[in-house]
């Protein structure tokens, strides 16, 4: 961690009370081999309801509501392998689409999009020939009053007893000495970002930052903490809290953005946070990013803390001084491997970027929406350039800072 912010993350943790966690308690779930298997998934609308159906390996208890802004249900159930047919119809009369995935270590969700008000007619699990289980769930068109009545009496989780308890503690082994750099691929399970074809964002993001910890483990330097090494869903405040817990001396979160309207923007883009965006896609970016935790039905809203003020305040100005020279050393060392937006560097209020003590940057990796952009994604060179670019910038990053600490105790001297 940069000189002095070992100090400065021990007072802001202290003055806000907040809860540090890490995310090696996703890790004890059972393996994914021994979820049900979800398959064979039907949607169809009848009169004024629509029912979607699916085939499970074995039976499972399901739980169900609606839930209002945005309006949706939400089906929560055991951990679930799904191996559904990307061309598997996902919308139907009012039902817009829908999607699945997991949301902790041991629970799934399916979150169906409502295009008009629904209530939940019928819920059912019952055992189909050949011992499979077949899930049912029943729509039926309502009134705007009665949903939001139903949606009013359902039992919705809350976020601190919907995600895993873990221990408030740091989680950096004690006498450590490499930097430690947290590297966070974006989205996951139920959340499966930006979707292109039967390309989710989730996957791409998840190969890229697999193998950028294979290429900075190798180096020997460095300690690496991923927010998520595999399919499942994470909290945004989970994230940013793997960060602090781990004392972080870099947060790296990856993604890929996309403009259906414009399949002619490329490139990659370098994000740091600012409570102002430098420009309008750069504050509409955030904006869908910082919705993260709306895809898995969560109800959350980004927490702003107010306590010892002037020492909180510091810290953030420190943190993002050296965000903001990560972002350059990035920009540098990925423009001159691959194709950068026409403005590389921007800024806006993204809530993974937000924790006061560690310097966090945002890549998007390029825009999905793009044809070329898309296919260089899904290529493992592409993938291996890029790699070796934000490599080489927290290589230059660490060394300027060893410089710069040399310098000052030669002048102290």
């Amino acid at each position: 961690m940069p000189r002095g912010f070992a100090w400065r993350a021990a007072i802001v943790a202290a003055a806000c009370g907040l809860a540090i966690v890490t995310s090696r308690a996703w890790a004890e779930g059972k393996p994914q081999s021994e979820y049900p298997v979800a398959t064979d998934a039907r949607i169809e609308q009848s009169g004024e309801s629509v029912r979607l159906t699916m085939t499970l390996s074995s039976i499972v208890e399901v739980d169900a509501w609606v839930q209002a802004s945005p309006d949706r249900v939400i089906v929560e159930m055991p951990s679930t392998n799904f191996q559904i047919q990307p061309s598997a119809r996902k919308a139907a009369g009012f039902v817009s689409g829908y999607r699945y995935g997991l949301f902790t270590a041991d629970k799934a969700r399916i979150i169906i999009d409502l295009a008009q008000p629904a209530t939940i007619a019928r819920t059912e699990m019952k055992t189909v020939r050949g011992g499979f289980g077949e899930l049912t769930i029943e729509l039926r068109k309502a009134a705007r009053a009665e949903f939001l009545a139903e949606a009013g009496k359902a039992k919705k989780p809350q976020e601190a007893a919907a995600l895993p308890v873990m221990p408030a503690v740091p989680s950096k082994p004690a006498g450590e000495s490499r930097r430690t750099i947290v590297i966070d691929p974006g989205h996951g399970g139920i959340d499966p970002g930006t979707l292109v074809a039967s390309i989710a964002e989730k996957s791409v993001v998840l190969a890229f930052g697999k193998a950028l910890k294979e290429q900075l483990e190798a180096s020997g330097r460095y300690r690496i903490v991923m927010t998520r090494d595999d399919d499942r869903f994470v909290a945004l405040s989970e994230r940013v809290q793997v960060g602090r817990a781990e004392q972080a001396d870099l947060f790296i979160s990856i993604h890929a953005d996309s403009l259906v309207q414009a399949q002619d923007v490329r490139g990659a883009t370098v994000y740091t946070r600012s409570e102002r965006a430098t420009d309008a896609d750069a504050a509409r970016l955030a904006a869908k990013e910082n919705e993260a935790d709306s895809a898995a039905g969560l109800e959350t809203s980004e927490e702003v803390q107010d306590v010892a003020g002037i020492l909180m305040d510091l810290a953030r100005r420190e943190t993002r001084t050296f965000s903001g020279v990560f972002a350059r050393n990035l920009v540098d060392k990925l423009g001159g491997s691959i194709k950068m937006h026409k403005i590389p560097l921007r800024s806006a209020r993204f809530w993974v970027l937000s924790a006061p003590d560690v310097p966090s940057v945002l890549i998007e990796l390029g825009y999905m929406s793009s044809p070329k952009d898309a296919e260089l994604l899904n290529s493992p060179e592409w993938r291996g350039k890029a790699v070796t670019a934000v490599s080489g910038a927290i290589d230059n990053y660490f060394a300027r800072e060893r410089a710069s600490v040399g310098r000052a105790a030669e002048n102290r001297n």
